[in-house]
Formats: C-alpha cells, sequence, structure tokens
C-alpha cells in the first residue's frame, strides 16, 4: 500500500503541462515518521547486505531516513521508493542500483558512485552529489537546488521520453542547481529544466539541450562543442566565453535569444 501511494503521488505530480513546474513533493507529508525516521539501523543494513550472498540487497520501500550508510557496497542494490531523505551515503557505491522514486531529499552523496544508476521519479532537492559518479545513470527526476558541482555525469540519460508519456511529461528538473565543473560530455538533456542553474565552466561537449529551459541559468566559460541548443529557452542566459562555439548545434533556433546576456560573438 505504502508503494501504491508513493507511485500514485508521482504520477500525479508529474502529469503537468510542459509549462507547469514539476512538483513532486505536492500533497506530500514530510513531517511523517517514514519520511523522516530510519526502521532499520546501520547494522542491520550491514546484515541485510551480508545475507544477500554478492546479490543485491533488497531496500526497497524502506525508510532509512537519516541513517549512516557512508561507504557501503549497495551496487545494484533495489532501493526503489525508499526514503533516504538526510542520509549520509558519502562515498557509498550505488553503481547499477534501482533508485526509482526514491526520496533523497537533502542526502549527502558526496563521491558517491551511481554509474548506471536508474533514478527515475527520484527526488533530491538539496542533495548533496560533489564529486560523484553518476555516468549514464537515468536521471528524469527532482534535482532542484542540489549540488553537483564536480560530478561525473556523462552519457547521462535525463531527457524527456517523447515517445512514453502514459504519466504525463516528466523531465529532469536542475532548477537552481549547481553544476559547476561538472562534466557532462554525452548527456542527453532533452526538455530539461535548467532555470538559474550554475553551469560555470561545465563540459557540455555533445549534451543534447534541445527544448530545454536555461533562463537566467549562468553557462559562462562553458566548453559547448557539439552541444544541441535547439529551441532551447536562453532567456536571461549568460553565454559568457564559450569555448568550441563553432561546432554548436541548433544555435540559431534558440528561443528568446534577444534576452540572453552573450558575447558580442553569441
Amino acid at each position: 500500500m505504502r508503494a501504491f501511494s508513493l507511485v500514485l503521488l508521482l504520477a500525479l505530480s508529474l502529469a503537468v503541462p510542459a509549462s507547469a513546474e514539476q512538483d513532486m513533493l505536492l500533497g506530500a507529508d514530510m513531517t511523517a515518521l517514514k519520511m523522516t525516521r530510519a526502521e532499520l539501523t546501520r547494522a542491520e543494513v550491514e546484515v541485510l547486505i551480508a545475507k544477500a550472498g554478492g546479490r543485491p540487497v533488497d531496500l526497497s520501500d524502506r525508510s532509512l531516513s537519516g541513517l549512516d550508510l557512508s561507504g557501503l557496497d549497495l551496487r545494484g542494490a533495489n532501493l526503489r521508493t525508499a526514503r533516504l531523505n538526510n542520509a549520509n551515503l558519502r562515498g557509498a557505491d550505488l553503481s547499477g542500483a534501482n533508485l526509482q522514486q526514491a526520496w533523497l531529499l537533502k542526502a549527502d552523496l558526496r563521491g558517491a558512485k551511481l554509474a548506471g544508476a536508474d533514478m527515475f521519479g527520484v527526488t533530491a532537492r538539496g542533495a548533496n552529489f560533489s564529486g560523484a559518479d553518476l555516468s549514464k545513470a537515468k536521471s528524469i527526476g527532482d534535482f532542484k537546488g542540489a549540488d553537483l558541482s564536480g560530478a561525473t555525469l556523462v552519457d547521462l540519460r535525463g531527457g524527456a521520453d517523447l515517445k512514453n508519456q502514459s504519466m504525463g511529461l516528466m523531465r529532469t528538473v536542475f532548477t537552481s542547481a549547481n553544476l559547476s565543473g561538472t562534466n557532462l560530455k554525452g548527456a542527453d538533456l532533452g526538455r530539461s529544466r535548467l532555470e538559474f542553474a550554475d553551469l560555470t565552466g561545465a563540459d557540455l561537449t555533445g549534451v543534447v539541450l534541445m527544448g530545454s529551459d536555461l533562463s537566467g541559468a549562468n553557462l559562462t566559460g562553458t566548453t559547448v562543442a557539439g552541444a544541441d541548443f535547439k529551441n532551447a529557452d536562453v532567456s536571461g542566459t549568460r553565454l559568457l566565453r564559450l569555448k568550441g562555439q563553432d561546432s554548436v548545434k541548433g544555435w540559431d533556433a534558440r528561443i528568446n535569444v534577444e534576452r540572453a546576456i552573450a558575447d558580442n560573438t553569441n
């Protein structure tokens, strides 16, 4: 029943028009014990990992908020709909983990390994992913205000799937997120929300930004070689000292170009 309720909540909160604010917290009781307390201790989690005998541990729908899980081997773990708000996952190995619809509000994932993780529908507002590895992770979720500075997001799969919209148009939300110095080479961020995001010094080589909202974002000093900006909204976007601009795609098809803050060459 708990899992069903979370799925229903996600469906209701994501089934919104493209222009509306995607809000996964809509209607959620963030004061409930299942959202703020852990039902297991770290020692009990370690026992479950040991009992799994090298197989991915099943922690789906568990309340693990506030728990110290730093440095644990959670490769391939099933954490679907798990509550990990304010949890310490610093340096943990979550490579290939199932984090679908998991809650990671203000969680500490500094230096964590999340390569290939399925983060579809994750709610990670205010979480700290600085220095983490999210290469090839499926990131269609809410990272509003999150810190991803210096993180590796190579080949991140965050683009909206226009062919599968049974739950409405779901997009990756990086609104007001810190993406400075991140490696986003080859990432798909089509139709993502990047309003007021800090992308200074980031590597956007080959990144798909088609239809994304970059309003108010700061791209000063970013590398944009081969990136696709077709239909990207650049209203108030700082497009200064860009690198590799000569090979950008869709540059003439941006939206609100006259409102961007750009060099004379932009």
